[in-house]
């Protein structure tokens, strides 16, 4: 439930701060008083739409926050799948700013979280209903959630959602598949050409580097030859002034005094460790002056249009050499499903079929639960209105199979279509509720739905915005009787100008506007008992309340009490 609100710098509204209690409340005051500023600001915590134009005229920033206590199971568990912890006692602060520059903020229990998920959790915690939220229940794409409710589907959907999801992946593959096959010569062809390519140069990983590093060589073979050579000379081919002459005669030198001194003899060993390690060094350098008879002009040539070859081919298939090769190892396969495709489409076509029963065995199971919650649907929806002063109403449930060559076509919901038809006077034949004129009858079946869901839906915090608007007398004191009686279960608040459904309130908050030396604002009361006579008072009166409204006021508070404790 929604503990408490804060709100500052929007629109009228400089700082306001509202604490409330569960049950049910009413919000009411003259036109324009700010009462749909409270809605706008709750709108924010919920995720709607941050307006600039929202911020109070002279400020730069704007605020909202919302404390949430007692979440249902249900809540909980989408916090915790968005990440979003609760604090020590479970509650839920919901921090929005916004500023003229366009940035916003948005903080749940002090951690900054993106507008995404806010709008995940905050659809746990409020559902607001007005004249122009009516819209939504017109649209009959959202009559299949309302009926799952009442079915008790979620676990079974839950569970069709994941079979449906492989089932389709497996039509979107054969889809794939087929789309080729239809071109298939001509795909053929391009990937027999893209790998006989590549093969005509008989790639290795890593050629092109040794290739450089060998054109590299050949372009410094004079400067490679000399030094080399002179190197040589001083390390072994010199017979008498090389390293490898004078490390001889130091080692035959140490070794016939080591009799002598003992320590000479592992100097002279180690002389030998540097002997060898010249040698080898000798050895390699002598290599590189071995004489090739090739032309270096002509090799270089050979190597320049080796690497040109490559190049083209980089240009084509990849940016290195290992590029290229996966991309003839990917032309490759699919060649090779190419040409096992027929195979390929009768093995997928077998896993569709398994898939689909799968999931049709699902959707089975959730049509039978939906045919028994129309039913009771039907039945509770029937019996609100006919509370409501629609006696000769009739509410029926369609629910249609979707059938593709015989046999059910499987959508994200299943196989049915449903769509909820009425007929609000006797003889009628009934119509989807898109073509119902009366918002006031509307809203008064989007209360009786709401009325039946409300222990389904695991949000504990209700908000009506006017959805009493074209009704009036008998019909409105029996939509507040209505909200009292779902206020036992649920946190409802209305904004509303009927003083028969405020009357019926628990609590009762006064919107009002002021004037303060030039600026206007708005604040909200909390009317004792005199503050709701006198406020219930102007609802029914015209330009001056006269004792005889007050007296009805006051017969409406006693009232108000007759019918809670009967319920």
């Amino acid at each position: 439930m929604l503990n408490s609100l804060h709100i500052e710098n929007i629109a009228v509204i400089k700082s306001v701060d509202i604490d409330f209690t569960g049950g049910f409340s009413a919000l009411t005051g003259e036109t324009g008083a700010g009462k749909s500023i409270i809605i706008d600001s709750i709108n924010l915590l919920l995720g709607k739409k941050a307006e600039k134009d929202l911020i109070r005229k002279g400020e730069s920033t704007a605020m909202v926050s919302g404390l949430f206590s007692d979440l249902s199971d249900a809540a909980k568990c989408v916090f915790e799948d968005a990440g979003v912890a609760l604090d020590e006692e479970g509650n839920v602060l919901i921090q929005r700013s916004i500023s003229l520059d366009g940035k916003s903020q948005i903080k749940i229990n002090g951690r900054t979280v993106s507008l995404a998920v806010l709008k995940v959790i905050s659809g746990m915690l409020v559902n607001i209903h007005g004249q122009s939220d009516t819209h939504s229940l017109t649209n009959s794409a959202n009559h299949i959630s309302i009926l799952d409710l009442i079915s008790g589907n979620e676990e079974l959907i839950s569970e069709y959602d994941k079979l449906y999801s492989a089932y389709e992946s497996i039509r979107r593959e054969i889809k794939n598949i087929t789309e080729k096959e239809q071109e298939r010569a001509r795909y053929v062809e391009i990937l027999e050409y893209q790998i006989n390519d590549i093969d005509s140069l008989d790639l290795r990983d890593g050629e092109e580097e040794e290739l450089i590093d060998k054109k590299l060589k050949i372009k410094n073979s004079e400067r490679i030859s000399k030094q080399s050579g002179f190197a040589y000379k001083a390390l072994k081919g010199s017979e008498k002034g090389s390293i490898s002459y004078l490390l001889d005669r130091s080692i035959a030198a140490l070794s016939s005094i080591s009799d002598v001194i003992p320590e000479f003899a592992e100097y002279a060993e180690r002389l030998r460790d540097f002997r060898y390690q010249v040698d080898d060094i000798a050895e390699e350098v002598y290599a590189t002056l071995e004489i090739d008879d090739e032309d270096p002009t002509e090799k270089l040539n050979s190597i320049e249009s080796r690497l040109d070859k490559i190049s083209k081919l980089k240009r084509k298939y990849g940016l290195t050499v290992s590029e290229v090769l996966a991309f003839r190892e990917k032309a490759f396969s699919e060649l090779e499903l190419m040409k096992n495709s027929e195979t390929l489409i009768k093995e997928l076509e077998n896993k569709e079929r398994d898939a689909y029963n799968s999931a049709l065995k699902i959707a089975t199971e959730i049509h039978e639960r939906r045919i028994k919650g129309a039913k009771i649907l039907e039945k509770s929806v029937c019996e609100t209105l006919e509370f409501l002063d629609m006696p000769k109403v009739v509410f029926i449930v369609s629910i249609k199979e979707s059938n593709n060559s015989g046999e059910k076509k499987l959508t994200p919901f299943g196989y049915d279509t449903v769509e909820f038809l009425i007929s609000a006077n006797k003889g009628l034949e009934p119509k989807p509720l898109a073509k119902i004129a009366s918002g006031g009858e509307l809203a008064r079946i989007m209360l009786a739905l709401k009325s039946v869901i409300a222990d389904k839906d695991g949000v504990l915090t209700i908000v009506f915005d006017e959805i009493d608007a074209g009704v009036s007398g008998k019909t409105a004191r029996k939509i507040g009787i209505k909200m009292l009686s779902l206020a036992k279960t649920t946190q409802i608040f209305c904004v509303t100008h009927s003083a028969q459904i405020a009357s019926l309130a628990d609590s009762h908050y006064l919107i009002n506007k002021n004037d303060l030396s030039g600026f206007v604002e708005t604040s909200v009361t909390v009317l004792d008992y005199d503050g709701r006579v006198g406020e219930l008072s102007r609802i029914l009166g015209g330009l001056n309340v006269t004792d005889a409204q007050r007296e009805a006021a006051v017969d409406m508070l006693k009232e108000k009490e007759i019918y809670k404790n009967a319920q």
